[in-house]
């Protein structure tokens, strides 16, 4: 890849291409993952209080002896945590889990209406006591950070946001876009549904890269940040070697898969609940 990272509208420096580490919820497997993805090139690594393993992340990273200012450390604030003093209270945990005194970048995980406005206050307080460097949201809508723009000191520089090429999110990285807020895709796979999908299979073919490969590529040259996650070394490693162009015709196909169609939660609702819900399948 020719751009390894990308820079924030607040001037820090963020990794295009980032490990996930949802659902690694052991120490062996969190050791073989990291080892592999900072052997492989991997700089950002993003956890979240709800994945209940920063403290398996910050073992690890202390038994690799990695440097704190060689990596990026990305973690969220759970619905259960939010509200002014809890936020700055969890994060504090956080920290203590991760065995760092700061993060890279800090996420409110989902919007929450209840306590929408003091959460955000309270990553505003964080970053200007350096606990943070950098602040952010996940799954908020182009009405939500309308929204937060109403009382938000400084507006979010990352919107993490579930898409891939069934969920494109066009208009939402447009309007990311718009307001110097970098997209970040989580489950940029689509949590594997778009991997059996013929057109991209030939597409990939073409290009003698896995449709995993294909789609990260197609994320980045369409602007997004990416987190791709995964248990196998062999995976972990593929999804970094991204040294390939895709033409604007194939992007713009790939573009034609969308169809609204997301694995997880619609942030609407959770922002009207106050918590996450059981997506039922057909």
């Amino acid at each position: 890849m020719t751009e390894k990272t990308i820079k924030l509208a607040d001037g820090n420096e963020m990794p295009l291409v980032g490990f996930g580490t949802y659902l690694i919820n052991t120490q062996e497997m969190m050791d073989t993952a990291i080892k592999t993805a900072f052997d492989t090139g991997y700089r950002l690594f993003d956890t979240a209080q709800l994945y209940r393993n920063e403290d398996l992340l910050g073992d690890t990273l202390t038994k690799l002896q990695i440097p704190r200012n060689q990596i990026f450390i990305t973690s969220k604030v759970a619905e259960i945590s939010q509200g002014y003093e809890n936020t700055i209270e969890s994060v504090d945990d956080s920290l203590q889990r991760l065995k760092t005194n700061y993060l890279d970048l800090l996420l409110i995980h989902w919007p929450v209406q209840q306590h929408f406005f003091e959460t955000w206050r309270a990553l505003e307080k964080l970053k200007a006591d350096g606990k943070v460097k950098s602040i952010g949201v996940s799954n908020y809508s182009m009405a939500l950070l309308e929204l937060l723009k109403t009382q938000a000191k400084e507006m979010p520089v990352i919107n993490q946001v579930e898409a891939h090429p069934y969920l494109n999110q066009r208009a939402l990285v447009q309007f990311d876009k718009d307001h110097d807020i970098v997209t970040q895709a989580w489950s940029p796979l689509g949590r594997g549904v778009t991997l059996d999908n013929t057109m991209l299979k030939k597409m990939a073919d073409h290009h003698h890269v896995s449709v995993a490969q294909l789609i990260l590529k197609w994320h980045l040259q369409n602007g997004l940040a990416v987190i791709p996650k995964s248990k196998t070394p062999s995976r972990i490693i593929e999804n970094y070697q991204l040294d390939f162009d895709l033409s604007e015709d194939e992007s713009g196909m790939i573009d034609l898969l969308n169809r609204h169609q997301r694995t997880g939660d619609d942030p609407e609702l959770v922002y009207e609940t106050g918590k996450q819900y059981k997506v039922y399948k057909e």
